[in-house]
């Protein structure tokens, strides 16, 4: 398996007392004359965006100022607009990263551009209008949701799929990303000439919850290999479903070439019953190559796929970086040839960046390359 650029507090630790460098990381104390703010979640509100920022403050001590928005963001999102405000009160902080999935947040930034205007500001990502966003945010950054619509198919059918079943239920395809990205599924697979399947399980957003679903999942994904064949790839559109569909793949040796959310902790840990503690947590190096001895145990070597490292962990790190380069003005121009090398640089990965609009040169959305375990 190819090694990922993934390095945990333990090795952090034990390779700093060694005197060991690492090529492309600086694990000195910062020597710059400025500092950068991150905002996140909270560890419980939002695990992957939390450690990425504790990730970076670790690689470069003293630069960064981290804060976490309240537990109950809806609720006091006048808080978290003073929180972010209170950055701008601080004259060697000359960068924000709010990395944060919320909504609600442009009106912070336009008040700390109006009272820093030389405040570098990146996004990734909140959501907010993209028009308004691209006014007033250095660079916006997100996944790109529909894309994977396409880059799915297209990596399950290298991986041998030839089925795709596609589950989801009315309230996910009620919304409009979701249904797009379904509909591009459906058309990319065509293109392949791999067979679309569309199924819906029982909607956990109405009656009992989640277990209906569940349930249904472990009764019909194996009437459906039956009926298919292993190669077929299984989607779910809901991130509980991760558990059975990795479960199941790991039984039966279908293909599970992508998460709803790609990311080598969602699913795989509890369908594996991996065992990662603490130290480990933010360690994907470790985690994906646990995840691939487990694969190559249960004979699905070859048959399970995702993104090497979580976005919300990437997004931090990959945000402070091009932070830096625009306070010091090494970047040049926001475009996907400055972005791509530095996004490779931190993810291990190449990672492909598409505009949000034509006309918007300052949003962008990402797909990742895949690791295959």
């Amino acid at each position: 398996m190819k090694r990922w650029c993934s390095l945990t507090t333990m090795i952090l630790v034990a390779s700093l007392a060694a005197g060991v460098s690492f090529t492309g990381f600086c694990f000195a104390g910062s020597a710059k004359n400025y500092r950068i703010g991150i905002v996140t979640p909270t560890l419980s509100a939002s695990e992957d965006e939390f450690r990425g920022a504790v990730r970076v403050s670790q690689k470069y001590p003293g630069l960064i100022k981290h804060i976490a928005l309240p537990e109950n963001y809806q609720e006091e999102q006048e808080t978290a607009i003073t929180q972010i405000l209170s950055l701008g009160d601080q004259a060697d902080i000359k960068a924000v990263v709010i990395a944060a999935g919320y909504s609600g947040l442009l009106p912070a930034i336009q008040k700390l551009k109006s009272k820093r205007p030389d405040m570098v500001v990146i996004t990734a990502p909140i959501w907010d209008d993209p028009d308004m966003m691209a006014k007033y945010i250095d660079l916006c950054l997100d996944t790109d949701w529909v894309r994977r619509g396409i880059t799915i198919p297209e990596k399950a059918q290298k991986m041998g799929a030839k089925t795709f079943i596609h589950y989801s239920f009315p309230t996910h395809m009620a919304k409009e990303v979701l249904a797009k990205r379904r509909d591009t599924m459906k058309a990319t697979c065509e293109r392949l000439g791999v067979k679309f399947v569309a199924l819906n399980t029982p909607d956990p957003k109405t009656g009992a919850g989640s277990s209906p679903m569940l349930q249904f999942l472990n009764e019909d994904i194996p009437r459906q290999i039956a009926k298919y064949g292993k190669d077929t790839c299984i989607f779910g559109t809901n991130c509980p479903m991760q558990d059975v569909i990795i479960a199941k793949a790991l039984e039966l040796k279908f293909i599970m070439a992508e998460q709803c959310c790609p990311t080598p902790t969602q699913g795989f840990p509890a369908a594996m019953e991996l065992e990662i503690s603490e130290k480990d947590a933010g360690d994907f190096d470790k985690i994906n190559a646990m995840i691939s001895k487990k694969a190559a145990a249960a004979g699905c070597t070859g048959r399970l796929s995702t993104w090497p490292v979580p976005v919300g962990y990437f997004f931090p790190e990959f945000s402070t970086e091009v932070a830096m380069k625009m306070i010091e003005g090494t970047l040049g121009n926001v475009s996907i040839e400055t972005l791509s090398p530095l996004a490779k640089q931190v993810a291990g990965v190449d990672v492909y960046f598409e505009k949000m609009k034509p006309n918007l040169n300052n949003y962008y959305l990402i797909v990742m390359d895949s690791i295959f375990y």
